[in-house]
């Protein structure tokens, strides 16, 4: 701990105080002056005036000194109710009584029955390398299972062998569950030559971002105090995996409390330069899929931690719909913003990971039902596709490559712009949630058992949300119910949305409407090793040849026409087969 930061709001003697004060409240803010006591008969927390013009600083405020005497009658009945509250114990799984829904009231949205269907698809030979197999998409997978020509204890021992030879550089997993893995691919053969059949992902060997809980497993969130911490209950997603047929592998890293690729006992590479971090949260979901090392993966986003690690590892990230997908029993970061999604090598590969996690689950408050419709054999000429001309003036080359590649497959490109909102100021919900979530780590000082401790990391991020003011948070709120009907509006235009990941704000303006981004690879770029944020590290410019994304956006629920065109563009440019030569 350190002796340096004081994490009490007051002393023993000052508590005693507050609750005499307490005592004067009938039950609200501002019920103080119904006991009649005087502001200046009113013991304070030591409060003054003063310390309230310094602290007006801080949220650009300018009381008078009347104003700011007066406001001390109702500071130690305030603080009161603030430590009456940090003392009650608030588990992980305890949601907030306000639950997100990115619906707009009046707004109908498009029925979907719940039907996934495959492109048409002749299986290959099976191929000799065992790497061949291991980089295969899901659709060959299956086929080869059907053949007869490849067994799921095969295929998961040809990955668990590829775990046991590259984790340790990637640093991807924090632990593998070899016997359990095998004795479910046992199970899953020997349904299918039982003629039980469960779906496209039967047999199918994954690995889970470990803020996913599997009853009896570990489940570390990526941060030394759970480090030893293991689930108790098995989360919704992964039962859902279960009952589709796949085999769970192991748990992939996580960056602690899911931000970043620093966690507890190392920094997950990215697979095509490995003196660099995949970026993150979903680190080793995507570091593990882009290597080879799993034939799906399981991650998370709250603002880019399934897109931002697609990008950099050369995988496909889909962020479902928020709400498609049950967060029941996985980790709670942000509550209306958290959302669970598939990140796989091909982009068509995330239409049976998603068909098979979605569904509505009562366990979550945010949960909502509705079916899905994906058609991957869908047409994709005549979609109507809006595109920011701004995001792409010098743009890079694989963004404007994907930008033609969709021209070239005959849909229709509109332009679309965003308007003009103070888009940034959406963060403090984010941070504010969070600190919520984590109020006992700042509180104890068990912050300061995580790795990353710089400015941008959780520590501080945490330690300064204690300052957030409430009244901006409530109007950081309704600036977000503009933006969903902002970007409503975008989509009663346009089918789909074509951009650069980060720009015109898009991923944080998406991720705070619910809509469903899906990140492929569009090409390479020569690049020196970066930060988690992009910039060089070092001094060191040597180029490394590495994977770049572009991204897809569609309207609420609409992940099927997403899908298709990800993987119509994808396939038309090539750059997907290109494999990091480290882990052949």
């Amino acid at each position: 701990m350190n002796p340096d930061r004081n994490r009490s709001i007051a002393s023993p003697g000052v508590q005693a105080t507050r609750r005499g004060a307490l005592g004067l409240m009938a039950g609200g803010a501002g019920l103080l002056a119904a006991s009649g006591a005087p502001a200046q008969d009113v013991a304070t927390t030591g409060v003054d005036a003063d310390t309230l013009a310094c602290a007006q600083s801080l949220f650009s405020l300018d009381y008078t000194q009347s104003e700011r005497e007066q406001m001390l009658a109702g500071i130690d009945a305030w603080l009161g109710r603030a430590e009456a509250l940090r003392a009650r114990e608030r588990p992980n799984t305890l949601s907030p009584a306000l639950v997100f829904d990115p619906r707009l009231p009046g707004r109908p949205y498009r029925e979907q029955e719940n039907r996934f269907t495959p492109a048409p698809h002749r299986a290959s030979a099976l191929p000799r390398d065992e790497a061949d197999i291991a980089f295969a998409g899901l659709a060959d997978l299956a086929a080869w299972m059907e053949a007869g020509l490849l067994s799921s204890e095969r295929l998961t021992r040809i990955y668990l062998a590829r775990i046991e030879r590259h984790g340790a550089k990637l640093e991807c997993f924090t632990a593998v569950f070899a016997e359990r893995a095998l004795s479910q691919a046992r199970e899953r053969d020997a349904e299918r030559a039982a003629g039980q059949v469960r779906g496209p992902l039967h047999g199918l060997p994954y690995a889970l971002k470990d803020i996913i809980d599997v009853e009896g497993l570990p489940a570390t969130w990526g941060a030394t105090p759970y480090r030893e911490r293991i689930g108790e209950q098995t989360a919704t997603a992964a039962f859902q995996l279960e009952a589709a047929g796949a085999v769970l592998l192991g748990k992939s890293t996580v960056g602690a409390l899911a931000y970043g690729d620093i966690w507890y006992d190392g920094v997950t590479r990215n697979p095509f330069n490995t003196e660099e971090g995949s970026s993150g949260s979903s680190a080793g979901s995507a570091s593990a899929a882009a290597a080879g090392l799993c034939a799906f993966s399981i991650g998370t986003e709250t603002l880019g931690s399934i897109v931002s690690p697609s990008h950099r590892c050369g995988a496909a990230g889909l962020r479902p719909t928020f709400g498609r997908v049950s967060r029941a029993g996985a980790m709670a970061l942000c509550w209306s913003l958290d959302k669970i999604g598939p990140i796989t090598r091909y982009a068509e590969d995330a239409a049976p990971v998603l068909a098979a996690l979605n569904g509505f689950d009562d366990a979550d408050p945010s949960s909502l039902s509705h079916g899905l419709e994906i058609d991957l054999s869908a047409e994709v000429a005549g979609l109507r596709v809006g595109y920011d001309p701004a995001w792409f003036e010098d743009g890079a080359a694989p963004d404007l490559a994907a930008l033609e590649a969709a021209r070239a497959l005959g849909v229709e490109l509109v332009e679309i712009s965003l308007e003009d909102h103070p888009y940034g100021a959406l963060l403090i919900q984010l941070e504010a949630e969070s600190a919520a979530a984590f109020e006992h780590l700042t509180l104890s000082d068990l912050d300061d058992q995580l790795r990353w401790q710089e400015a941008q990391a959780w520590p501080n991020t945490w330690r300064r949300a204690r300052f957030a003011s409430a009244v901006d948070l409530i109007n950081a709120d309704r600036l977000r119910r503009q933006v969903m009907e902002m970007m409503d509006r975008v989509f009663e235009d346009v089918d789909l949305i074509i951009g650069p990941n980060f720009a015109g704000a898009m991923l944080l303006i998406t991720n705070y409407t619910g809509h469903p981004q899906l990140a492929f690879r569009s090409g390479f770029m020569d690049t020196p090793t970066r930060t988690i944020f992009g910039a060089p590290a070092g001094e060191d410019r040597t180029p490394h040849r590495t994977p770049y994304a572009t991204s897809l956006w569609a309207p609420l629920f609409e992940e099927g026409r997403l899908i298709a065109l990800g993987r119509a563009i994808e396939a038309r440019l090539g750059a997907v087969s290109e494999r990091p030569a480290e882990f052949e």
